[in-house]
């Protein structure tokens, strides 16, 4: 398993921006897929975004697609989720997670690795 910390949740209004982090530590983190998962209030977990080993794969949730963009630098040992045009519906906690494997997967069951989540708040 790997560690894993987001930042840059917070709030912010209707159509701004906000930029997560996941900073990882523990195996080699060039190794494993990674995705970012978020989860509302009374609703289950979904998957958001993910990249693949080498960025040569990215997935989106469809109601992101164009305004959310996910990148990895290896050599930092980080992944990031730009978010562009945020709403309300956006609003929840964010987690970043590490896949078992290189390939990537849109299923929660695939990530073996979870972050402690960072509250995104998007005001109409």
């Amino acid at each position: 398993q790997v560690q894993l910390v987001e930042s840059g949740g917070g709030l912010v209004q209707a159509g701004g921006s906000l930029r997560l982090s996941c900073a990882a530590s523990g195996r080699v983190f060039s190794n494993y897929a990674m995705g970012w998962f978020r989860q509302a209030p009374g609703k289950e977990r979904e998957f958001v975004a993910g990249v693949s080993w080498n960025s040569g794969t990215t997935y989106y949730l469809d109601s992101v697609k164009g305004r959310f963009t996910i990148s990895r630098d290896n050599a930092k040992n980080t992944m990031y989720l730009q978010m562009n045009s945020l709403k309300p519906e956006d609003t929840a906690v964010y987690y970043c997670a590490g896949a078992r494997f290189y390939w990537l997967s849109r299923s929660a069951s695939e990530y073996d690795s979870w972050g402690q989540g960072t509250q995104v708040t998007v005001s109409s």
